[in-house]
């Protein structure tokens, strides 16, 4: 028996009472968006959710194939009547039992569909204010670069931004270097160059950072490099973006007294759409 909010009931009423994912953390997930029936970048969610259970050791099925998983997914968004614009969620687990170590590396997935608004990409506000998280960090390590459901750092920072008016955080790693927003990876214009962290300074291995980072080297007035950045490097930028699958590119305003434009990232935001459009 257990206590759930007061009523005593059964264990088999809740199938959270084992499920490793709640009680450890013990799962990774690919958030996906889908647009007219397609699910954006399939291969590269495919391959990183095949590589984050592999950094975790958990044991890959075999039929668990692209195609395999690409059918799940469009079923489960067909079932839901949001073909035309959906975000999906696959998170994988290890299957119940065990405390720490478990009974087995086996897993089971869950896919969830959510409606979104809009299918093509847009600046979801003209005005975008962040400040610095610095209540804890992310270490810089493989686990960091991976999505896992122990997110707990990014909570307490949402929760932080909410309670203070900021409409994102930028998270800091143990070195004190800016790796990423609360969801998304970051970039920095400072004239001709775009900047944003290596994945071994602790920042997410994002699929919409790959997209980004490919469309900006064909913008043959920019230099495109992976550097760290420091708090100090952004009061010196003429841009800075935040990036990830859902949301496309969202431009940061203002960071504490300094103020930014959005040239890069407005072109940027175009280029994205064409390749979307044209694949």
């Amino acid at each position: 028996m257990i206590n759930f909010n007061g009523t005593i009931v059964t264990e088999d009423t809740n199938i959270l009472t084992q499920n490793r994912g709640f009680l450890y953390g013990d799962a990774v997930f690919e958030t996906i968006k889908i647009i007219d029936g397609r699910i954006l970048f399939l291969e590269d969610h495919y391959f990183r959710l095949m590589s984050s259970m592999r950094v975790v050791r958990m044991e890959i099925p075999m039929n668990f194939t692209m195609e395999y998983m690409e059918e799940q997914i469009l079923s489960t968004v067909k079932a839901t009547n949001l073909i035309d614009a959906s975000r999906v969620r696959i998170t994988i687990c290890r299957n119940d039992g065990g405390y720490y170590l478990p009974i087995s590396n086996e897993v089971s997935f869950l896919i969830h569909v959510s409606p979104i608004d809009l299918p093509l990409y847009s600046f979801e506000k003209s005005s975008y204010e962040v400040d610095l998280f610095k209540d804890f960090y992310v270490t810089k390590q493989l686990l960091s670069s991976i999505k896992t459901t122990n997110r707990i750092l990014n909570i307490t920072a949402s929760i932080f931004a909410h309670e203070n008016g900021f409409d994102n955080c930028l998270l800091l790693n143990d070195s004190k270097n800016v790796v990423e927003a609360i969801q998304g990876n970051i970039f920095m214009v400072v004239g001709n160059k775009l900047i944003t962290p290596p994945v071994s300074e602790g920042c997410l291995n994002g699929v919409m950072r790959k997209q980004v980072l490919s469309l900006a080297k064909k913008i043959s007035t920019l230099e495109v490099v992976e550097e760290v950045i420091s708090p100090f490097d952004l009061q010196k930028a003429d841009e800075v973006f935040i990036t990830n699958v859902i949301k496309g590119i969202q431009p940061i305003t203002k960071y504490r007294k300094k103020e930014f434009k959005n040239a890069i990232a407005s072109e940027l935001l175009i280029k994205l759409n064409e390749f979307i459009m044209s694949n």
